[in-house]
């Protein structure tokens, strides 16, 4: 059993790498930008940091990268995991900079936060705590768990059911969305100490 962390330029691999490796038990962990990996990977996870327009033109640029993970996750079934702007790629739209096409995987638009309050400061970068909307293998003993988040944008979905748990800052808005093999986080799991290392760990396990 293999874990592959798709390498698109998107940054934050090692620190992903690092978490993966940490809780790993039966499974090899390898950051990589070849399309083959990712068609021999049993559990596929995709990061992500920086402008949703500039992460799906660098996945895109990867040779056959697209088509592998089609491949693997939506036809073979192989579980996915999405990271912030790995996450928010699973998503139909981007409207960072214009709009951008997304894997179109989870139907919705990524679009800007605006904050109710003035306090409130855009991007939202800190600790908030996460509320399950509905259980998710991924998510057991999670629930109110404390996150890191760092991002500008959210997934505003097309159907309830693909959001699994919630988040309160400026609006509340999808901390977790997913749907049959695919799950992503809008926090950064392996910067999340214990309890991010509890859903990447539990993540591992899902047998969809």
């Amino acid at each position: 059993m293999s874990v592959a962390i798709i390498d698109y330029g998107a940054g934050n691999l090692r620190s992903a790498e690092k978490a993966f490796l940490h809780v790993a038990t039966d499974q090899s962990v390898m950051v990589t930008s070849r399309a083959e990996d990712v068609l021999a990977a049993t559990h596929i996870v995709l990061p992500g940091v920086g402008a949703f327009e500039d992460c799906a033109t660098g996945l895109r640029a990867l040779p056959g990268m697209v088509e592998a993970m089609t491949e693997r996750v939506i036809k073979q079934g192989q579980p996915m995991l999405g990271i912030c702007v790995g996450m928010q790629l699973m998503c139909s739209l981007g409207h960072e900079n214009g709009q951008h096409d997304g894997l179109g995987w989870i139907e919705g638009d990524v679009c800007p936060l605006v904050p109710a309050q003035e306090k409130l400061k855009i991007p939202h970068m800190g600790w908030n705590d996460i509320s399950l909307t509905r259980p998710h293998p991924v998510t057991n003993g999670l629930n109110e768990a404390h996150m890191y988040f760092v991002h500008s944008y959210y997934a505003k979905l097309e159907k309830k059911e693909d959001t699994i748990a919630t988040t309160d800052y400026a609006q509340i808005f999808p901390a977790i969305i997913g749907r049959d093999n695919i799950i992503g986080t809008q926090f950064h799991p392996e910067k999340s100490q214990r309890a991010g290392l509890h859903l990447l760990s539990n993540f591992l396990e899902w047998r969809p």
